[in-house]
């Protein structure tokens, strides 16, 4: 079959043996699992047995495109890193942007997939079709800046590359993969997988385009999309483009969330320092990723106070909520630093931010003291401290970095003393700026993520915006069913690779998405935006029965004790708690698994997942 938008090859690395294989792409999985995080899961499903070690040469790595990549389809040459997660011991899906996904493309692979250990520090090379093991001697223990910029002078200027900087190489459990212009796949830990590995990056260049089957219908697609960014009704896309996610981030605590002192929720007049207006003034620049005209990316100018004298990506909503509301600080120069140097050492920021503010409620509620903290005297809104914490954190520094290192699940288990209260996760992994109590649909969507407490992969726009159509936050009646909705839609989505952003606020959806693939690949099935859901629906439930076969099911479905028994003490949820019981029983019911929250033989067979 002559294949049109995609490359048509997977890349397999095996490190050990300093070897690789280029595979044909099957139909089979092209039919089924479309690309991006569909050809993930279902390699990681067929190759990694149970009960592994996420950080021993048995795991693998799956970074993964889609058919639109490399397009100019906007806004879907995003990456997948895929892996069994050293953070949580589950599944994990994490996606980066820039432009390492269009060029893999160019390089003529849909997927790599790295396997095995090597005997030192190796970057891998990829030119078109060569492929080599390179030393990397060089630039271990280095930040992703100067790795990157000695990489590059080894290899090709315009290369583009996933790395870790140094808390992949010390197996931070919430360490990011870093791309050459700071993107990042922060979540779940995929830098200390490539750091067990001794893998330092992929560096990739690529002369080859995707062969696309009706270009004209695509393009006038295209067409209509860039059009729609332009009307963008839900929020407007100057703003959007002026600001990026920094748009909502004032709006957000007033809806709820940006949840303050470690989702205490507390009242914080720290939140105005994030009005839209203060937070423009230190704009100096826009970017954004391949083919996407909403350029959301800023860079900040810090030029007062002692972080003075920088300028770098801006710190996203998520950024500004885990070194801001979260541990209340309000100072915007020593967040947009903490975010550089998470870039630069290779951390998830929002992990890097919840750890800091459990150790500091820890010592808020005397569980912990000075003795226990390497001498530092934790409190609430000090900037110095979020600064310095993600420095040792980054490099395992004393005995408090080292212990939040291994993410807040692990380093309550450690400490004890009740402190497991206090630690905000869902299955290990770190909770994002939302607060269950507040949005009834969302925290349903992170209690049953498949790779945890994620917003990224379940997103209740009908909640949160408004659309498709308006749902009340609070009420709990049919909450499983737009749950269901978006978790599905957005992992179809995401095997384009379509950003969140874009489908979470439907400019794109299923539909639109059957259009340009089918003008793409020129694939009958694809026509069929049915299809496409039902693909979404397979992959969400394949993510499911990989957890299910490493001993996590509906029992792990749960939420910290502060949203079950606390109320919310802020309008508009005052008063509010999360009905975890009701809303579990009808998301089961509604996905179609047993009591015990696992896919059933009829469910299973309905998706053709064998």
């Amino acid at each position: 079959m002559r294949l049109y938008g995609y490359a048509g090859k997977i890349l397999r690395i095996n490190l050990s043996k300093k070897s690789y294989a280029v595979e044909p792409l099957k139909d089979s999985l092209i039919k089924h699992f479309i690309g991006g995080r569909g050809f993930g899961i279902k390699i990681l499903w067929d190759e990694l047995p149970a009960n592994i070690d996420p950080l021993s040469p048995e795991n693998k790595i799956v970074v993964s495109v889609g058919p639109l990549t490399g397009t100019k389809v906007q806004s879907a040459s995003r990456w997948v890193a895929q892996f069994k997660s050293p953070l949580t011991g589950i599944y994990c899906r994490s996606v980066g942007g820039g432009y390492f996904g269009a060029e893999l493309k160019f390089a003529g692979y849909d997927a790599i997939i790295v396997e095995g250990k090597a005997e030192k520090p190796t970057y891998i090379w990829i030119h078109d079709d060569n492929v080599e093991f390179r030393d990397a001697s060089k630039v271990w223990g280095l930040t992703t800046l100067f790795t990157r910029d000695i990489i590059l002078d080894e290899t090709d200027k315009r290369a583009k590359m996933i790395m870790i900087g140094p808390a992949g190489e010390r197996l931070v459990k919430i360490s990011a993969i870093v791309t050459d212009d700071w993107r990042t796949a922060g979540r779940g830990g995929g830098g200390a997988v490539m750091g067990s590995k001794g893998l330092k990056a992929i560096v990739v260049r690529g002369s080859k385009r995707p062969e696309i089957y009706d270009d004209q219908t695509l393009s006038d697609a295209v067409n209509e999309q860039i059009k729609a960014y332009r009307e963008w009704p839900a929020v407007p896309p100057a703003d959007f483009r002026r600001l990026g996610t920094n748009t909502g981030t004032y709006v957000w605590y007033f809806m709820g969330n940006f949840p303050t002192y470690n989702f205490q929720q507390r009242e914080w007049d720290g939140i105005e320092r994030f009005r839209p207006e203060i937070l423009e003034s230190y704009i100096i620049g826009h970017k954004g990723c391949y083919a996407c005209a909403m350029q959301c990316g800023k860079i900040f100018k810090i030029t007062n106070g002692p972080y003075g004298g920088i300028a770098w990506d801006f710190p996203e909503l998520e950024t500004e909520w885990s070194f801001g509301g979260i541990v209340g600080v309000n100072n915007i120069e020593a967040i947009t630093y903490a975010n550089m140097l998470c870039d630069l050492y290779g951390l998830d920021t929002i992990s890097t931010g919840v750890a800091i503010a459990f150790a500091v409620e820890l010592c808020e509620k005397s569980i912990i003291d000075k003795t226990e903290t390497d001498g530092l005297e934790l409190n609430w809104g000090k900037p110095e401290i979020v600064v310095e914490l993600v420095r040792r954190i980054a490099l395992r520094i004393g005995n408090l970095g080292n212990l939040l290192a291994e993410g807040v699940r692990r380093a309550a288990e450690i400490i004890g003393r009740g402190s497991e209260r206090y630690a905000m996760h869902i299955k290990g992994l770190e909770m994002p700026a939302y607060d269950p109590r507040a949005m009834k649909g969302q925290g349903l969507g992170l209690v049953t993520g498949t790779i945890g407490a994620s917003h990224a992969i379940s997103w209740n726009k009908f909640e949160i915006l408004g659309v498709p159509k308006k749902a009340d936050p609070l009420a709990i009646e049919g909450k499983a069913e737009l749950t269901k909705y978006v978790q599905d839609e957005m992992a179809v989505c995401e095997t384009a690779v379509f950003c969140k952003l874009i489908v979470n606020h439907d400019v794109v959806n299923p539909v639109f998405y059957s259009r340009v693939l089918y003008s793409a690949t020129g694939i009958e099935e694809f026509k069929d935006p049915k299809y496409l859901w039902k693909v979404g629906e397979r992959i969400w439930n394949l993510e499911r029965l990989f957890n299910v076969r490493e001993g996590i099911d509906g029992k792990y479905d749960i939420l910290p004790e502060r949203f079950l028994k606390e109320p919310h003490p802020r309008n508009p949820a005052k008063g509010q708690i999360f009905e975890l019981e009701p809303l579990l029983k009808d998301y089961y019911r509604v996905r179609g698994w047993d009591e015990q929250g696992i896919p059933t033989k009829e469910k299973l067979a309905e998706l053709e997942i064998p």
